[in-house]
């Protein structure tokens, strides 16, 4: 046999044990979504907010015009009426949330509780707004018991309740956060777990997406420590409080 048969033969060899080895476990990686979910949280890395550290947050505009929080005036854990007044001249994030949800909101009010302890020393200029979406249920009482179990400190934290409806109109119209109330879905309501970022004059602030366009909310559900969730969503609360001192400092 000549060298170039041997070469030949070699070749082919390693082939066949590369597929042996290496092909089955490849195809188990596809079955199990390994690869995919690990392009998926590459892309997302690479997709982050493209806003550079010194950059200005953008205000939220709708027909060319800045988009304020609208008026409200509802009543807090402590039983005081509390409006969008109260909050003027803080930097303060909004939620929509309930006491009783068994899914979403305690990961959101645990990554309050780190902003909240982040910006200890700006505790007044920096505050929460946390609207139930199940006001039937979370009297004043039942907020002051939730606001003690997760250990609220800020003063400038108000967890608030009022008329279903004005809720409803005030997150759904008035912040663009979905929420909705549904039987057939865990805990009898549905909304998004977003956050939104309001400055000191009571505008409606985010910074660009990587391609230039308003980001408008900041995901509530994933904690700084986690990195990501189970399907390759990056946290973006760092990426809040890098934007909430911004607005501080403003």
């Amino acid at each position: 046999m000549k060298k170039s048969n041997y070469s030949y033969v070699g070749i082919s060899f390693i082939i066949l044990v590369f597929g042996i080895i290496f092909i089955p476990r490849i195809i188990d990686r596809l079955k199990t979504g390994d690869i995919i979910r690990n392009e998926r949280i590459s892309t997302d890395k690479n997709q982050k907010s493209s806003s550079k550290s010194d950059e200005k947050l953008l205000f939220l505009e709708i027909n060319e015009e800045r988009r304020k929080v609208p008026e409200f005036s509802f009543t807090d854990q402590n039983g005081k009426k509390v409006s969008n007044k109260d909050y003027l001249g803080k930097v303060y994030v909004v939620e929509f949330f309930f006491t009783t949800c068994p899914t979403i909101c305690p990961k959101m009010n645990a990554n309050m509780i780190d902003l909240q302890n982040h910006f200890e020393k700006y505790k007044e200029d920096f505050g929460v707004a946390s609207f139930t979406i199940n006001p039937d249920h979370d009297t004043p009482e039942v907020l002051k018991a939730y606001a003690d179990q997760y250990g609220v400190t800020n003063p400038n934290w108000h967890f608030l309740t009022g008329e279903r409806e004005q809720i409803y109109e005030l997150a759904n119209l008035g912040f663009n956060i979905y929420v909705g109330q549904n039987d057939e879905v865990e805990g009898g309501f549905e909304h998004s777990g977003n956050f939104a970022l309001i400055d000191k004059n009571g505008f409606i602030r985010c910074r660009k997406d990587a391609f230039g366009n308003p980001k408008i909310f900041y995901k509530g559900i994933v904690s700084e420590a986690e990195k990501f969730d189970e399907d390759g969503e990056a946290e973006e609360i760092s990426m809040l409080k890098e934007d909430i001192k911004k607005l501080l400092d403003e």
